[in-house]
């Protein structure tokens, strides 16, 4: 197999390359694509590489690692190229052509493809890693979530003014804005909102989750209401969730569901949290309990690597599956 990774050198793209040199598959020859890191090196196995201008002929897969404007500028010369495009960006996500993919949940969706694979929001993927083990049991009507999610889902940027601000608090005591990457300072702060703000109040990541959830689960009334937060957390997003199911159901159950699901630990006597997910990928399930409202609620909170499952890891295993057709 013969496999590309366009947008190498960023933070998701270079995770990737983490997840291909842990994985055996059988690859036969790599190239790492780039805009401004054009020469850099990257090592992959022992082995140096450089950077490349995209170039996709001979191909066979395409990891995307780039936004969405970059992904759909380069689409007609990937499928020119006939390689498979594993996109993680959101610019495919809502074509009805294009399979929206988590393999524990849809993989039997990625049959469909036409040459573009979606992957997920990196939210949405860890929340319904968690919410599918429910559905299995008996059906999901609604979800409300909110979402705490690390300063990392904006970018290596993101990390930078994080870090930024926490120095310049140590030398002067005072908590201010670094950079443009956040309309406020994220030091000590909770920022909610995620995304553009629509007519209707509700962000574009919240809206994320309602559209992909209904098609990823193929639950096209599925109901969800949604409050996306950026808090100081370096790395990985955590949710906190409550889902209604058509039938009440006992935590025993869910307990049993959560235990024995792919891709997902339940934390009975402990706390699922950024520093327990990070640089895992596994997502991490605990607090579980009864809706105190609704007899078929359950709530619980939800933590997962945002850079690893709810992006490079989840493309991963699409490719691994990819493979197995």
């Amino acid at each position: 197999m013969k496999i590309g990774i366009l947008g190498a050198s960023g933070a998701v793209g270079r995770q990737m390359i983490q997840c291909l040199e842990e994985r055996e598959l059988p690859i036969t020859e790599i190239r790492f694509f780039g805009f401004g890191s054009v020469g850099q090196e990257i090592t992959f196995k022992d082995r140096r590489y450089k950077i490349e201008k995209p170039f996709f002929t001979g191909l066979d897969v395409i990891l995307g690692a780039v936004s969405s404007d970059i992904a759909k500028g380069y689409i007609t010369d990937i499928k020119a190229s006939g390689a498979l495009f594993i996109d993680n960006s959101s610019a495919f996500r809502h074509d009805a052509e294009v399979p929206l993919v988590i393999p524990q949940i849809n993989k039997e969706d990625i049959v469909n493809h036409h040459g573009i694979i979606a992957n997920p929001n990196c939210s949405t993927i860890i929340t319904l890693m968690a919410v599918q083990a429910i559905n299995k049991l008996n059906p999901v009507t609604a979800i409300n979530a909110v979402t705490y999610q690390a300063v990392s889902g904006a970018g290596a940027k993101g990390l930078e003014e994080l870090n930024a601000e926490t120095v310049a608090f140590c030398q002067d005591g005072k908590v201010e804005r670094k950079s443009d990457v956040f309309n406020y300072p994220i030091l000590f702060n909770c920022i909610p909102q995620i995304g553009d703000l629509g007519s209707d109040g509700y962000t574009s990541e919240e809206l994320k989750m309602e559209k992909e959830a209904r098609k990823i689960m193929h639950i096209a009334d599925l109901k969800v209401n949604c409050t996306c937060v950026r808090v100081p957390v370096a790395r990985s997003h955590s949710i906190a969730v409550t889902v209604y199911t058509k039938d009440r159901l006992e935590l025993t159950q869910v307990e049993a569901a959560f235990s024995n699901s792919e891709g997902l630990i339940y934390l009975k006597n402990d706390l699922p949290m950024p520093l327990v997910a990070s640089n895992r990928d596994e997502v991490f399930v605990g607090r579980l309990r009864k809706d105190r409202i609704f007899a078929n609620g359950i709530t619980f909170f939800v933590c997962g690597d945002q850079i690893r499952k709810g992006a490079a890891t989840n493309a991963i295993e699409i490719l691994e599956h990819f493979l197995k057709l």
